[in-house]
């Protein structure tokens, strides 16, 4: 329940691009649009200390649950994002373990179609995966050492790298491609919210953490 958000997107490319006489108008045309309505949904959770167990811990047990709930709150936000991500067209079935070949085949699914793939998101056995393509670790290949020094490349053939939790909604064996202007929406209502109040009555202090959101793949 709650209020929704109406999204204009386009449909298609259909602008035409003509010849034109000399002196003459030039011809108006526009892109077609379809409007999307999302409705955020409110999500949250509760947290209450008694004043016993804050007098009693050697640390603030109520900083530490808020951070621990606020930690949910973005795991829940990636799985959104995740589930969105799974309703793409094209997927590239590989073997045992991620090849340089699946990567630029799944980049090539988004350029037949003129899009720019600018972000590849991983799962942690497709990380693993990556860090074991001698290609992204030998210096006389690559040339840098950010898989040594790092972890896990910055940058893959123009894409940001970014590395996406199984406890968030992501299967570890898969990875995504997009174009990050296309790729999805997100509509918040309500940023991440923490309210601390004191339960005099309970001898307990409390926090409310909310947050407004929805996420729905793009094109």
């Amino acid at each position: 329940p709650g209020s929704s958000i109406d999204v204009n997107t386009a449909t298609a490319d259909t602008m035409d691009v003509r010849i034109i006489a000399e002196g003459a108008d030039i011809p108006l045309d526009q892109a077609s649009y379809a409007t999307t309505n999302l409705a955020p949904v409110k999500y949250g959770v509760g947290v209450r200390i008694t004043r016993e167990m804050m007098e009693d811990s050697k640390s603030n047990l109520l900083d530490h649950n808020v951070r621990v709930a606020g930690k949910r709150l973005a795991e829940n936000e990636q799985s959104l994002v995740v589930t969105a991500l799974g309703t793409g067209a094209n997927t590239v079935t590989g073997g045992a373990t991620v090849t340089i070949a699946n990567i630029t085949r799944a980049m090539q699914y988004l350029e037949d179609s003129d899009y720019s793939p600018t972000v590849y998101v991983v799962g942690m056995e497709v990380l693993n995966d990556l860090r074991n393509i001698d290609t992204f670790v030998e210096m006389d290949k690559v040339g840098n050492r950010e898989m040594l020094s790092q972890g896990f490349l910055g940058t893959i053939y123009g894409m940001n790298v970014v590395k996406a939790s199984s406890n968030a909604g992501m299967t570890a064996t898969t990875s995504y491609v997009l174009d990050r202007q296309h790729g999805y929406m997100i509509a918040e209502k309500r940023p991440v919210t923490v309210e601390n109040f004191e339960l005099p009555s309970h001898d307990m202090s409390a926090a409310a953490l909310t947050q407004r959101i929805t996420v729905a793949a793009l094109r």
